[in-house]
C-alpha cells in the first residue's frame, strides 16, 4: 500500500489506525483515487455523529436477494423429555428486497419490501419517507399544508 501511494509504511500505519481501518481482514480492498476522499468522509460522518440543528439526516440503504426460505418439514413441538425438533434443509420460495432509510436524529427507520430490486421500487420508499417527513420552510411553519417535499413532483 505504501509503494502504491508513494507515502511511508508509518503514514499508512497512521492512517489506518486513526479510522480503524484493518484490510488485512478483508478478501477485497479499494484504495480510492479521490483528492477529496478524506474530507468527503469527515463530512459524511460529521453528519451521522453531530448533526446540524434542525436538520434532517436521512441514511438509505437497500439489500437485494433475501432468500424467503421455508423448512421441508414441519417444526415438532417440544414434549416432556424431548426438546423441539426440526429439520435442516429449506426450501427456497423466492427472494426480496429490503430497501430502508434511517433518521439519525432520532433512530426511526423507514423500510418497505419488495419483489423487485429496481430504481421504480427506491422511488415509491422515497415516496413514502417524503410523506413522513415534510421539510418546512421557517415562513411556512403556521401552514403546514404549505411545507416542501423532499423529492419534486415531476419525480
Amino acid at each position: 500500500m505504501a509503494a502504491t501511494t508513494g507515502m511511508s509504511q508509518s503514514t499508512v500505519s497512521r492512517i489506518w489506525r486513526a479510522f480503524a481501518l484493518a484490510p488485512h481482514r478483508s478478501q477485497t480492498f479499494k484504495l480510492s483515487t479521490d483528492p477529496f476522499f478524506i474530507d468527503k468522509v469527515r463530512d459524511v460522518a460529521g453528519l451521522y455523529l453531530d448533526p446540524p440543528e434542525k436538520a434532517l439526516v436521512l441514511c438509505a440503504d437497500e439489500k437485494s436477494q433475501i432468500q424467503a426460505l421455508d423448512r421441508s418439514q414441519p417444526v415438532l413441538p417440544m414434549m416432556p423429555g424431548v426438546p423441539e425438533r426440526r429439520s435442516h434443509d429449506y426450501i427456497r420460495a423466492d427472494t426480496t428486497t429490503l430497501f430502508a432509510v434511517l433518521e439519525v436524529a432520532s433512530g426511526r427507520v423507514i423500510g418497505s419490501l419488495h419483489r423487485r430490486h429496481r430504481a421504480a421500487e427506491f422511488k415509491k420508499l422515497l415516496a413514502k419517507v417524503d410523506k413522513e417527513f415534510p421539510l418546512m420552510d421557517e415562513e411556512r411553519r403556521r401552514d403546514p399544508r404549505q411545507s416542501r417535499r423532499l423529492l419534486p413532483p415531476n419525480l
